[in-house]
């Protein structure tokens, strides 16, 4: 009896295989994962705008580099510029209708464009260090967030420096028109909503904002 079960001793138990194969393969991976993660993620900011550069270029949207510039550039250059575009709407045209004077909107305009840019500069690059996500450096998705809020609030404002307060109130009407059409615009190309619903969604927002000038620039 001894001999006979000297043999099965010897045999290699089929569980530890098993257990061996799948520790093998979930280390294998992993790496594979961690050097998916690096090749994602430039390591340098200078690495990370070649990249972005390179998607701007890309003329296929499935492409790697087509899809880091829409996470990295698209979307926060996009909520920058929604963002100025639309919540500097009271506060100018409020100003515009209290005094009817058009230089004293311009300031006040250029303030809100300015302070509304440093906060959702700050705001995009201290939400998200890009380690989780892969949306890359937060100063540069900061930065563009901050320039795109700038863009948007300043805009509308220019048109104050028409000395004629009603004049300047008609193309500042047409500006931000012309803002919210680039808006949809935008949503449409990378996004894909549609022409209509995302003329719908950013105009009714604009809408909201500009009847809560109306309300405080009348009281």
């Amino acid at each position: 009896m001894s001999l006979e079960q000297q043999p099965k001793a010897e045999q290699p138990s089929s569980v530890e295989n098993h257990a061996n194969q799948q520790t093998e393969n979930k280390t294998e991976a992993q790496k594979i994962e961690a050097q998916k993660e690096l090749v994602e993620t430039p390591s340098s900011t200078k690495e990370q705008l070649v990249e972005l550069l390179k998607g701007l270029t890309s003329p296929t949207t499935g492409d790697e580099s087509a899809h880091n510039f829409l996470l990295r550039v698209v979307q926060p250059g996009l909520a920058g510029l929604m963002d100025g575009s639309v919540s500097t709407l009271a506060p100018i045209f409020a100003t515009a209708f209290v005094t009817h004077v058009a230089f004293s909107t311009f300031l006040v305009g250029m303030a809100s464009a300015t302070g509304a840019g440093i906060s959702m500069a700050f705001s995009e690059a201290l939400s998200d260090d890009g380690e989780l996500t892969g949306r890359g450096s937060p100063v540069i998705r900061g930065g563009i967030t901050g320039l795109m809020t700038f863009f948007g609030g300043a805009l509308h404002t220019l048109p104050f420096l028409i000395p004629n307060v009603n004049i300047a109130l008609y193309v500042a009407y047409v500006v931000v028109a012309f803002e919210l059409i680039i808006i949809s615009a935008i949503r449409h190309r990378y996004f894909g909503t549609s022409w209509w619903l995302s003329i719908l969604q950013v105009v009714g927002g604009g809408v909201l904002v500009f009847a809560a000038a109306l309300i405080f620039g009348h009281a």
